[in-house]
């Protein structure tokens, strides 16, 4: 493996292995760094049917995979490795990682975005089985059943009322009294007349058996009950996976990379492209869409 790239791709995820394929297949030499497996965090997700082109939907491990094959067949290389350090600031841009440096003149960094959970015992484990943390991923899931959101912001209260138009019931759980969603969000909330909203509570456990049954729920004043549930989705927030870029690059209060649609960083030659970067709507197919256009400048970059 040469130690000199045109590109250099910090992530294999949707986002990562699009704007790869698009680099190797302009004639730039690119390299994708994966910690772990092609995919990334969408390989967490049993069945996905709101990516284009699978009518019966596809499972992301599968689509990992066959993003990585696709950019390996115009000669992406593939390296599995940590990231320890970068150097982005330099024209030719720096990645040290757990096997040796390596250098490209452009750097897309598709590092993503985790899902916050709960922390609570087997909560991983329940992932797919009732607990879920992306309503438009996973809501079609649970049409006519009965599911929880656990959150209080803009994002939990859309998660409410998506699921409002395809469960049977659900409960908004939030552990202050009042939702921190802006205004708008309240009216819907009110509207919607299968969503009852649960304040002053927090999630103490999960209960199941082969699959998520329901949760037990703590109040504020110590009294505690049970909530029967076929879903609960989790919707406290993310953390963008951006400590490395910290002090080189303008991150947003959240901690997410700063950049418009264009992809750029306020960095020549340093691209975000997906979960990690500031945007509204965070899916499998905006990632994507983000590898094109980082693609695109880039190649003007690179060209001069």
């Amino acid at each position: 493996m040469q130690r000199n790239y045109d590109v250099i791709v910090i992530g294999g995820g949707p986002a990562g292995y699009t704007v790869a394929l698009y680099t190797a297949r302009a004639g730039l030499s690119t390299l994708v760094i994966e910690k772990l497996y092609a995919g990334g965090q969408m390989t967490q997700t049993h069945q996905i049917d709101n990516y284009p082109g699978f009518p019966d939907g596809i499972d992301g491990f599968t689509l990992g995979m066959n993003l990585q094959k696709g950019a390996a067949r115009f000669g992406v290389e593939n390296l599995n490795a940590q990231v320890q350090s970068v150097e982005l600031r330099t024209a030719v841009k720096t990645v040290r990682t757990s096997q040796g440096d390596y250098t490209a003149r452009a750097v897309m960094i598709a590092t993503g975005a985790e899902h916050r959970p709960l922390g609570l015992p087997h909560e991983a484990q329940l992932i797919g089985k009732g607990v879920a943390y992306c309503a438009a991923c996973d809501g079609m899931f649970y049409k006519d059943k009965t599911v929880a959101v656990v959150g209080g912001g803009n994002s939990a209260v859309a998660d409410a009322l998506l699921l409002s138009r395809v469960a049977k019931k659900v409960y908004l759980i939030h552990r202050r009294d009042t939702l921190r969603a802006t205004k708008i969000y309240h009216d819907g909330i009110r509207q919607a007349q299968n969503v009852e909203f649960i304040g002053n509570s927090t999630v103490t456990e999960l209960l199941f058996a082969d699959k998520l049954s329901g949760v037990k729920l703590c109040s504020t004043d110590g009294s505690e009950s049970e909530l029967s549930l076929d879903g609960l989705f989790i919707s406290i927030g993310r953390n963008p996976a951006t400590e490395l870029f910290a002090g080189q690059l303008s991150l947003d209060e959240q901690g997410y990379i700063v950049a418009d649609e264009s992809t750029r960083t306020d960095i020549d030659g340093v691209y975000a492209i997906g979960d990690v970067r500031t945007k509204q709507v965070r899916q499998i197919v905006t990632a994507a869409a983000d590898g094109a256009v980082a693609a695109h400048y880039a190649e003007h970059y690179l060209s001069g």
